[in-house]
């Protein structure tokens, strides 16, 4: 073995040994209890940041640690074709390798392009989830527009034609103009800007006089249907039943009275523009009201704007704001704070836009959707999130699934062209029969399906369904999701919907729901006031320690290119490994709802890896023998024969007892998803318990300078057994160094034949040592609740307690690590402590150097300087070594001389009357306190 951990010497060699043997696999005739994730589906056009890299890192922890529970484990893979992300990338690409729009060429041309470009490049995040340890079943890679997803998502949409749950109708949308698409309502980002509220006169229609009303936005009016003010309101009360004339337009609209105009906002006086607004659009279809559409899909205003028409909405609230000022009816603007819906895409301000589109009814699941997470059909991880889930069920609104794009599954509607309102739906493949009669006479919708309509059908299309397939047979329900937070709504809402309706039952009984990551972003302020991002050079200082000037701020947000604070998931494996990645992104904390990841674990955890490697290294050098003392090696039918039970010492029941606990902890924690806690559990019995204690405690007996022959050989198949443990215990964590050595302690052991009366632990690591593969071998359990042994861990603290007192006293001491000491330990030679000690002494000179012990009912008045430390009734004294006691003497005459002057200052203070009298009774007392303590101290020093 190397003397230092090489990941990338390692990672692609065991990948392709998995891969290769099908270890992925899975087998839906098995037996053994089924265990289902499907991946959530990184877009096509995406790379693997570390977003991704979390997701994805819980998901293989969990499905490792259950393949090696012995379940029949399947992980289905897949990419999503991400509609209007995948299409702007190829219309980019095309702009810039042709010159030409989408436009510009026919459908059938653009989607040849967009095809040629997911072939090309959409295999670059499967490669990424590859290095990452990823052992998803690769065999069923799948494609949410890959034949078998396009048949089950024209097979839904059908059905839930046919029963009236899916509609076509005029609705106001999200509109971004920039892709020139419908949103969903919970794909609209909001963020606060800084704008105005301005006030205008709008002339009444009978000429008497004007109502003022407030807008944030002006350009608006000019598809203005009313005005409406709040029925309780007594200053409109005169104008019920009336109209204005609304200026520019010189058209005649109502003034109508409507509860939900807010008194307090603006005027009180509110412009309606149904078409333009959702709160305005339910008030025009309550009252009746016309709908005038003044945009164009781009975001221009349209003909319905008069002269403004072919203008930006920005050019245009600037023209109606200067008109209305020529006009003499603006009365003033004034700051407003307003909040703006964001394409989640394209980053544009969102437009409300009518038009036709296909929903779905949502009240029909509204209750469906409740019952699954309250009754726990589906159970959220952590539960806070019950909360949020059910206020977004109890505000639903209908679901608006088409979107103007070509890339994604077309709407399988064909309308006629003679008459638009006879239409067929068709699930099949190919045109429908009486499209292919008479295919002049038919068009089919020209606008695709929301992503997260095809998403939604993940859990089951993706075992074959509308197939009865045995993976759909083996696998449905899924048993768990691991998803972020953020996608509660999108789409783990709608896969409970589908599931639920296409299924009978729900997709999974769990699902975890991680946090998001923040960075840390560095700015300073620049000269004009506003804010600049430190360098890349200058970030990296501080995200390695070195410490922030005052004029340097940091703040925890969202990953941002332009903050700076983006973490590149391929950099970091290049930099720490993979392993070192996985074990930083596992301990976390991802039940919390934000991850603030502070890269330094990256750095924590590379040296963890490389603290496997040298402890794994120390066993491997020492289960050889020590031909100098005429010991014999350590073969593999030495090992079969298993642990000499007799010749356990407190050590070694003490490390099998945690090594037990260590079994137990993590085994739990993973059931829970508390993925922080199991990596801490396994992080702390290698480093703290077995390399930081016992390693050091089996050292003289293993270099042959303690014990016999037959302890060594115990020693060291215990060492054996625990090395075997922990990289089972780490693997689905840390997969590749874990095989690394597996591997190497199964050339040696593997084939070992074992016997039914063998003791437990020996049985155990020989049974793991015959898989291929660390990854199949059997996760290590508890084997007998009895093996973790309450009284041996404590027997072991109170030494433990005693090797600390020990260290404590020589850092006090100040004592150079080299030097030995002897111990005189006082007490009643019948106390358990004083026993404990007296029969393990030779534990604690292995952790601490010391030469000779002493036991002593009375201190020894010969000690002379030294230093004292208590374990309940017993005293343990260390005596200043001699080439030390003249420094000591000097130290100590210095520490005299402070407690002196600081217990005259103390007196003299207190016997100053004024003092005493006038000052705070408080004070006062603490001045005694102070002067008792220090004449304690200087009686303990000078005696």
């Amino acid at each position: 073995m190397e003397s230092k951990y090489d990941p990338k010497s390692v990672d692609a060699k065991w990948y392709k040994m998995w891969d290769d043997l099908g270890l992925f696999c899975a087998d839906p005739s098995s037996d053994k209890p089924p265990f289902c994730v499907v991946i959530p589906p990184p877009n096509v056009t995406g790379v693997l940041h570390i977003g991704h890299a979390l997701t994805n890192t819980i998901q293989d922890i969990i499905v490792r640690w259950k393949r090696m529970s012995g379940y029949e484990v399947l992980w289905v893979p897949g990419t999503d074709h991400a509609g209007i992300a995948t299409q702007t990338v190829v219309e980019r690409h095309l702009m810039k390798t042709t010159g030409k729009h989408r436009r510009d060429f026919t459908r059938e041309e653009f989607l040849k392009h967009v095809w040629e470009w997911k072939e090309k490049n959409g295999d670059i995040i499967i490669q990424q989830l590859k290095k990452l340890g990823c052992s998803c079943d690769w065999s069923r890679l799948r494609f949410t527009m890959d034949d078998g997803c396009n048949k089950a998502v024209k097979r839904v949409f059908k059905m839930m034609f046919d029963e009236g749950l899916i509609y076509r109708g005029d609705y106001l949308v999200n509109w971004d103009p920039v892709t020139q698409t419908a949103l969903g309502d919970d794909e609209v980002e909001y963020e606060e800007r800084q704008s105005f509220l301005w006030h205008f006169k709008y002339p009444l229609a009978d000429g008497s006089g004007h109502i003022n009303i407030a807008t944030t936005r002006p350009e608006t009016m000019l598809g203005d249907t009313a005005v409406a003010v709040n029925p309780h309101d007594e200053r409109y009360q005169h104008l019920k039943g009336t109209s204005v004339l609304l200026p520019i337009t010189n058209r005649t609209i109502p003034i109508i009275e409507d509860h939900h105009i807010d008194p307090k906002f603006g005027t009180g006086a509110v412009k309606i523009t149904p078409a333009h607004d959702p709160n305005d659009y339910q008030m025009g279809l309550n009252h009746n009201l016309s709908f005038i559409n003044i945009l164009t899909s781009d975001g221009h205003i349209n003909n319905n704007g008069g002269r403004f028409s072919g203008m930006t909405t920005g050019e245009a609230r600037s023209a109606v704001v200067a008109e209305m000022k020529r006009l003499g009816l603006f009365v003033k603007e004034e700051p407003h704070t307003h909040r703006v819906g964001i394409s989640y895409r394209s980053k544009a301000a969102i437009e409300p836009y009518l038009s036709k589109q296909w929903f779905v009814r949502m009240d029909k699941f509204a209750k469906q959707l409740h019952n699954a997470v309250e009754e726990e059909e589906v159970k959220l991880t952590p539960k806070d999130w019950k909360h949020t889930y059910f206020h977004w069920i109890n505000h639903l609104r209908d679901w608006c699934i088409s979107r103007q794009l070509w890339w994604g599954h077309q709407i399988p509607i064909w309308y006629n062209k003679a008459d638009p309102e006879k239409m067929i739906c068709y699930d099949g493949d190919g045109l429908p029969p009486e499209v292919k009669a008479a295919p002049d006479e038919w068009r089919q919708d020209d606008d695709v399906l929301d992503t997260w309509f095809s998403s939604a059908l993940w859990p089951f299309s993706a075992l074959g369904w509308p197939e009865e397939t045995a993976e759909l047979q083996k696998f449905y329900p899924n048993s768990l999701l691991v998803t972020g937070h953020d996608i509660l709504f999108f789409w783990v809402a709608r896969m409970i919907m589908m599931g639920k309706y296409t299924q009978g039952k729900g997709p999974f009984p769990e699902t975890f729901l991680h946090g998001l990551i923040f960075g840390k972003s560095y700015w300073r302020k620049d000269p004009a006031g506003g804010i600049a991002y430190v360098s890349p050079e200058e970030r990296k200082e501080y995200e390695l320690g070195k410490s922030v000037p005052k004029e340097v701020y940091s703040k925890w947000e969202k990953l941002s290119k332009s903050k700076g604070n983006v973490i590149d998931s391929q950099e970091i494996i290049e930099e720490y490994g993979t392993d070192a990645m996985r074990m930083a992104l596992c301990a976390s904390s991802p039940q919390s709802p934000q991850i603030d990841l502070d890269k330094r674990r990256f750095e924590e955890y590379k040296n963890f890896t490389n603290k496997v490697w040298n402890g794994a290294r120390f066993i491997f050098l020492n289960l050889k023998g020590n031909e100098e003392k005429g010991l014999d090696a350590l073969s593999a039918d030495d090992f079969a024969k298993g642990i000499n039970i007799p010749l356990l010492a407190l050590e070694d029941r003490w490390i099998l007892s945690r090594m037990n606990r260590a079994n137990s902890s993590v085994n739990h924690h993973l059931s829970q998803y508390s993925l922080d806690h199991a990596a801490t559990a396994a992080y702390d019995f290698f480093w703290k318990e077995l390399c930081a204690y016992y390693l050091e405690i089996t050292k003289p007996v293993l270099f042959g300078k303690a014990g016999s022959k037959e302890e060594r050989t115990n020693k060291q198949k215990i060492l054996l057994i625990l090395l075997c443990n922990a990289v089972r215990l780490l693997h689905p964590m840390a997969p590749f160094i874990t095989e690394e050595l597996f591997q190497l302690i199964k050339e040696q052991y593997a084939t070992t034949p074992i016997s039914d009366n063998q003791d437990p632990y020996t049985r155990d690591a020989i049974n793991a040592l015959k898989k291929r593969s660390c990854m199949i071998a059997n996760y290590p359990q508890t084997i007998n609740p009895k093996d973790i042994n309450e009284e041996v861990e404590t027997a072991f603290d109170l030494i433990n307690e005693a090797v600390y007192t020990i260290r404590n006293i020589r850092g006090e001491m100040k004592l150079p690590p080299g030097t030995s000491v002897d111990i005189h330990i006082v007490g009643d030679d019948q106390d358990p402590t004083l026993l404990a000690i007296q029969k393990n002494i030779s534990i604690i000179k292995a952790l601490v150097r010391t030469n000779n012990f002493s036991f002593h009912k009375e201190i020894p008045p010969s000690l002379g300087f030294s230093s004292t430390g208590t374990i309940g009734a017993i005293k343990i004294v260390v005596p200043l070594p001699q080439e030390l006691k003249e420094e000591e003497q000097k130290r100590l005459a210095k520490e005299i001389d402070k407690l002196k002057a600081q217990k005259e200052r103390a007196e003299k203070q207190l016997a100053n009357t004024n003092f005493v009298n006038n000052a705070p009774q408080e004070l006062v007392e603490k001045q005694k306190a102070l002067l008792e303590k220090t004449r304690l101290a200087l009686k303990e020093r000078e005696g």
